[in-house]
C-alpha cells in the first residue's frame, strides 16, 4: 500500500511537471500585448522590431510613467551606479533586428539583433540606445558596456495616441524612418543601408545563382544596373554570360546591345562599336532600334558612324520609316545640308497614320535645313 502511494504520488508530480512545460495559449493579461511591425528598405534590407504596447489609460506618460533619463529601478543590475533607461516598451525588450548593416541617424550599426533603449528628455534630444543584450525583462540588466550604438535624437509633439506604437512614417529608396509613438510624443529614427549598391549587387548576384539565373533577360538587366552604380568588371561579366552561358545565353539585338552599352560606359568604345557591328543584324534589331543607336551615335560625337549606320538602316529596311528620319539627322550631323532636307522631305512623305507627334516637328527641321542648320 505504501508503495501504491508512493507510485501515484510521483505519477502528480510528474503530470503537474508536464503541465508546467506545455501551457495552453491563454489569452494575454494586462493591457500591453506583443506587436511587430517590418519594413524593407532599398527593396533587400529588412527592418524588424518586436515590443509589447502599453496603454496610457489616462496617465501621464512621460515624467510620470516613463520618468525622464536614466533612473535606479531597485533590481537586478539597476542601481544609483547603474541606472536603467525606459525599455521603450513593455515587458520584455523591444527589440530591432537589421538584416543588413545600417546607418541609424548617420551613425553605423552592425547587422544583427539589439535590445532597443530610450532615456526621454524633460528637455533637450532623447537618447537611443542599441544593445548587445536582447533577451531579457524591461531594463532590469542593461549595461552601458553592452551598448552597440547611442544616438541622440529629438521628439515631436503629437497628438495624444492612447497605444504605444511604432510605425514607419517616411520611406525612400535606400532609407526609412521609423517612429515610437506614444501619449503626446513622436521619436522618429531615420535608418539608411550603410552600403546600399554593395547590398543590391550582392543580392542581384544570389538571384542570378538561382531560378532567376535561368532567363538571359535578368542577366541583361543585372549587367545594365551593375553599369549604372559603376560596377563595370561584374557588368561586362553579367552582359557576356547573358550571351554565352550555357543553356541560358542567347545573341540577339537586346543582349548585343546591352553588352555595347556596359563597355561602353567602362570607355572601351572600340569594343562596344565591334559588338554593336554585329548587333544591327542580329533578330530584334528592327528600324527603330537602329534608329536609335545612331542617335546615340552622333550624341557621343560619332557622326561618320552615325552617318553608316543610318544608311545602313534606310538599305536594310527598304527606306522604312524612320530611315528617312534617320539618314536625314545622319547627313545634318556631317554638314551635308542638302541632302539632309532631301531625305527629311522623304521623311515628310511617310510619316505613320495617326502619328501627330512628329509631323510639326519635321516641319521645323525643314525650316532649320533650308537655312543651313543642323537638326541634332
Amino acid at each position: 500500500m505504501n508503495y501504491n502511494r508512493k507510485f501515484f504520488g510521483m505519477l502528480i508530480l510528474s503530470m503537474v511537471s508536464l503541465v508546467g512545460l506545455a501551457q495552453v495559449s491563454t489569452p494575454p493579461g494586462g493591457g500591453s500585448q506583443r506587436s511587430f511591425v517590418k519594413q524593407h528598405i532599398g527593396g533587400v534590407g529588412k527592418v524588424a522590431i518586436e515590443y509589447s504596447s502599453p496603454g496610457a489609460r489616462g496617465r501621464t506618460i512621460y515624467g510620470g510613467v516613463v520618468p525622464y533619463g536614466f533612473n535606479n529601478l531597485g533590481f537586478g543590475l539597476s542601481t544609483a551606479d547603474n541606472p536603467s533607461p525606459w525599455r521603450a516598451g513593455a515587458d520584455q525588450n523591444t527589440t530591432f533586428y537589421f538584416s543588413h548593416d545600417v546607418m541609424v541617424e548617420g551613425k553605423p550599426l552592425a547587422a544583427g539583433k539589439y535590445g532597443f533603449f530610450v532615456a526621454p528628455a524633460e528637455n533637450g534630444p532623447w537618447t537611443v540606445i542599441f544593445s548587445k543584450d536582447n533577451n531579457h525583462w524591461g531594463s532590469f540588466f542593461y549595461t552601458p558596456e553592452n551598448d552597440a550604438l547611442r544616438v541622440e535624437v529629438s521628439a515631436e509633439d503629437i497628438e495624444a495616441r492612447e497605444w504605444l506604437t511604432y510605425d514607419f512614417i517616411d520611406r525612400q529608396n535606400n532609407s526609412a524612418t521609423v517612429a515610437l509613438m506614444w501619449g503626446d510624443k513622436k521619436l522618429p529614427i531615420k535608418i539608411a543601408l550603410a552600403n546600399p549598391v554593395e547590398a543590391h549587387m550582392a543580392q542581384i548576384e544570389a538571384e542570378l545563382n538561382n531560378q532567376p539565373g535561368f532567363s538571359f533577360q535578368n542577366w541583361t538587366g543585372a549587367a545594365r544596373y551593375a553599369s549604372s552604380v559603376g560596377e563595370h568588371d561584374k557588368a561586362i561579366q553579367w552582359a557576356e554570360a547573358a550571351i554565352s552561358a550555357p543553356f541560358v545565353g542567347q545573341k540577339n539585338w537586346g543582349t548585343m546591345s546591352t553588352k555595347a552599352a556596359v563597355l561602353t560606359a567602362a570607355g572601351k568604345t572600340d569594343e562596344a562599336s565591334a559588338v554593336m557591328d554585329e548587333a544591327i543584324k542580329l533578330p530584334g534589331a528592327n528600324a527603330g532600334a537602329i534608329h536609335q543607336y545612331g542617335r546615340q551615335l552622333i550624341a557621343s560625337g560619332q557622326k561618320e558612324k552615325a552617318l553608316e549606320v543610318f544608311k545602313y538602316n534606310h538599305k536594310q529596311n527598304n527606306g522604312a520609316w524612320p530611315t528617312n528620319y534617320g539618314l536625314a539627322r545622319g547627313y545634318s550631323a556631317v554638314g551635308n545640308y542638302k541632302q539632309a532636307l532631301k531625305y527629311m522631305q522623304l521623311a515628310k512623305e511617310n510619316v505613320p497614320a495617326g502619328d501627330t507627334l512628329n509631323p510639326p516637328i519635321i516641319d521645323q527641321n525643314i525650316e532649320k535645313l533650308k537655312k543651313g542648320e543642323d537638326i541634332n
